[in-house]
């Protein structure tokens, strides 16, 4: 019977290869969703545990439950007004016999208070100096670092987890001005790290869990501030780079889980994600525009100063030899028991951030008539509020930098609501003295006009955005908290406002500012950067000084330069050793692959890294046969702009297919980075703009010589500029990792 006759069959062996393929495709992509909601859950119950943790602990100052001592203040007088007496708590002063208004309580409560403080301070630094260096400060910078295609060590273990996790909540109970929100990113990426490790289609695929640390990140800031849209736009206006579509969904589902578990735990028992969110039932008026941007200029100011003494305390800290300085740990105790000495007697600066911040927010009720809301006090109110905020800007612009977990998101936000709140009351009271007055013409006759709240909320986004430069996330996080769509519109002018202002007076934000004082070599706001119009050739470093791999290399000799170059990070592949025709580029890490499985081969050592035709080992898995070139005559802006949006690790400039010289991105970084390679860079463009025109002049050769050689000498000095020798365990960021040893 032909075959055309033949009753159709299907093909089982080939329909089982397809169906296996299926499978294989759909448990790949499986296991990042699994990954994600883990990580979402995770980072939930996580978070929940912190926020009980450390409110049990700030009470813990103040006194104790009677009844059940492991519940917090707010939980063991559950049900009974603010206002009414709790007889199932005692202040401390109270346990020991003392009446609260006598001179003995007050003085023993203020011992108490500082004492307490001193000891979660030292608990906490002890931890970070001996367990884990890498859980102080929020990690943001290092995160973003991370994400930017860097491989920094000892930042997602389980050891920096766990000391995070616990110092932040000792570090909230110590009352210093950090906050633990901003560590929330870093302790995410850290459960994600965990969490990936159990994948075997993603922890061998770099780029894979980048994508997952970004999606972590932003459930950090989700549950941080109760808002998962903004912990989205966080992670894409603050750390990714590339792959913003694919990040943004992912990140949308683990922000979304990750504050959905939060809510079902129910940290608080108020229904809330966090202690400050707050609801508005009032509208602004017109005239109120005028305050809202003068606070926004407040919150630039804020930014801008926060940010100058911030670099400067952390320039003093690196170069002192102050025998406080060489002990982190007594300057932590220092700090934490000036910061509750001088916290203790203002009201404002005593309590927990995130209840101080509750406060700030809230509207007045006209029933209401003490605290912030007491107008017949207005002017006292008024100084606590700017004594609370220059007291915070002293202490958050010093205590960034210790040897904490430490974040500076919650309090640029308090110090910026301490001040709008400010505002606004000298804007109410002025109102309440002076009703007829012609720009008050839109407030009703009778009730309140001016909410004092709402300048408060403006105030925290305003110093948010002059501390990060965040712009849009500050909105819709503010947003988030309120759920007053109307209140955007002043929120917006806010943040606009500062944004202008920060920008004008400091060249980066705080984490940008941190990357650069730690050496990262991020290429980041290249809009921003002049740089100057130098050739390839004035900072490539030239073929004659590169280790390279040839076409006819044997695995042998492939394994004696591995061994000769321990620091070498990758290698160009030309044709032949007299013939510098540029193949393509092979990284240490896979060059060693390459030796380990010819060495598994039998038969000769022969590699090839053209055509598998050819007798030998095919090579070209291994290698990176197709790489971005660029003309040797190419300018440095356009080598730097394509490093940043390709996100090319080397670079490679050719001249009619030949080799002549190789860049990495720490190379630029290092042109780019400091004042003195910068200047250099700017007197050799303006020279070789000089010798061009006077070229294209049809000057004689002695009339143009503008450009002698002894005129470049300068930049010999940018190779032996590395100013990175104390973070030698990052060796991918080696700046001579391309060089013959």
């Amino acid at each position: 019977m032909s075959h055309r006759d033949s009753t159709p069959a299907i093909n089982w062996p080939r329909e089982r290869v397809r169906s296996r393929s299926r499978a294989i495709t759909l448990l790949d992509s499986s296991q990042t969703w699994i990954v994600l909601v883990a990580v979402g859950i995770a980072v939930g119950l996580l978070s929940a545990g912190i926020d009980v943790a450390s409110q049990w602990l700030s009470g813990l100052k103040f006194g104790r439950c009677k009844s059940r001592f492991y519940l917090n203040r707010d939980f063991c007088c559950m049900g009974i007004s603010p206002g009414d007496p709790c007889d199932d708590w005692q202040d401390w002063t109270q346990i020991l016999g003392h009446a609260r208004s006598s001179v003995g309580g007050h003085i023993f409560a203020f011992f108490t208070y500082v004492s307490l403080s001193s000891l979660f301070g030292a608990a906490v630094a002890l931890l970070v100096v001996e367990l884990a260096p890498r859980a102080q400060m929020s990690g943001i910078a290092e995160i973003k670092t991370l994400l930017g295609g860097y491989v920094v060590r000892g930042l997602l273990g389980s050891r920096t987890l766990v000391v995070k996790t616990v110092g932040l909540c000792l570090v909230v109970a110590a009352g210093l001005w950090v906050g633990k929100e901003g560590p929330l990113v870093h302790v995410s990426c850290c459960l994600a790290s965990i969490a990936v490790q159990a994948s075997s289609a993603i922890r061998n695929s770099e780029s894979r869990k980048r994508e997952i640390f970004s999606a972590a990140a932003a459930a950090g800031i989700s549950v941080a501030f109760g808002a998962p849209i903004g912990g989205v736009l966080f992670t894409l206006e603050k750390l990714v780079y590339y792959n913003p579509e694919n990040i943004m969904w992912q990140s949308f589902v683990c922000a979304m889980i990750a504050a959905g578990t939060l809510q079902s735990m129910n940290p608080f028992r108020t229904g809330q994600l966090v202690l400050f969110e707050t609801t508005y039932d009032r509208q602004w008026h017109r005239f109120e525009l005028g305050p809202f941007a003068f606070i926004g200029v407040l919150g630039g100011l804020y930014g801008a100063g926060v940010i100058t003494l911030n670099r400067r305390f952390a320039k003093w800290r690196f170069s002192s030899n102050h025998w406080m300085i060489a002990n982190p740990l007594l300057e932590v105790i220092a700090v934490t028991a000036i910061s509750a000495v001088v916290n203790y007697p203002d009201f404002y600066s005593r309590i927990q951030s995130s209840v101080l911040l509750s406060y700030l927010f809230q509207e007045c009720d006209p029933s209401v008539t003490h605290g912030l809301c007491n107008t017949d006090r207005w002017f006292t109110t008024l100084l606590l509020l700017v004594l609370a905020a220059a007291i915070g800007i002293l202490f958050t612009s010093y205590s960034y930098g210790m040897s904490i977990p430490a974040g500076m998101l919650l309090p640029s936000m308090l110090v910026g609501a301490l001040g709008g709140r400010a505002v606004g009351l000298v804007v109410q009271t002025m109102h309440g003295h002076h009703p007829g007055w012609f720009f008050f013409q839109s407030c009703p006759a009778e009730g309140i006009c001016i909410t004092p709240g709402v300048y408060a909320l403006v105030g925290a986004a305003s110093a948010l955005t002059g501390v990060t430069r965040l712009t849009v996330t500050s909105v819709i996080i503010m947003f988030e908290l309120t759920g007053a769509l109307s209140y955007v519109l002043p929120i917006m002018i806010g943040v606009m406002v500062a944004k202008w202002v920060t920008e004008y007076l400091t060249e980066y934000g705080i984490y940008e500012s941190w990357i650069n004082l730690l050496g990262y070599p991020l290429l980041d706001k290249l809009d921003d950067v002049s740089i100057p119009y130098v050739l390839a050739t004035q900072f490539m470093t030239p073929a004659s000084e590169l280790t390279v791999v040839t076409s006819e290399t044997t695995a042998g000799e492939l394994s004696q330069i591995l061994e000769s170059t321990t620091r070498v990070r990758g290698f160009p592949i030309v044709k032949y050793p007299e013939d510098y025709t540029y193949i393509g580029y092979i990284s240490r890490e896979d060059a060693l692959s390459l030796v380990q499985a010819v060495e598994n081969r039998p038969g000769d050592d022969t590699i090839s890294f053209r055509s598998p035709r050819e007798d030998g080992f095919d090579c070209r898995p291994f290698a990176e046969l197709t790489p971005l070139t660029l003309p040797v005559s190419c300018p440095l802006q356009l080598a730097a702009f394509m490093m940043q949006s390709v996100g090319l690790e080397h670079l490679a400039f050719t001249g009619r297919g030949r080799l002549e010289g190789l860049v990495t991105r720490h190379d630029i970084y290092r042109l780019l980075r400091s004042s003195k390679e910068r200047e250099s860079l700017q007197e050799l463009g303006r020279r070789q703009s000089d010798a061009s025109r006077a070229s294209h002049a049809g000057l004689t050769d002695s009339e143009s010589r503008l450009l002698d050689s002894n005129d470049f000498d300068e930049l010999d000095e940018l190779d032996e500029l590395n100013e990175l020798d104390e973070f030698d365990e990052l060796d991918e960021l080696d700046p001579e990792s391309h060089r013959r040893q």
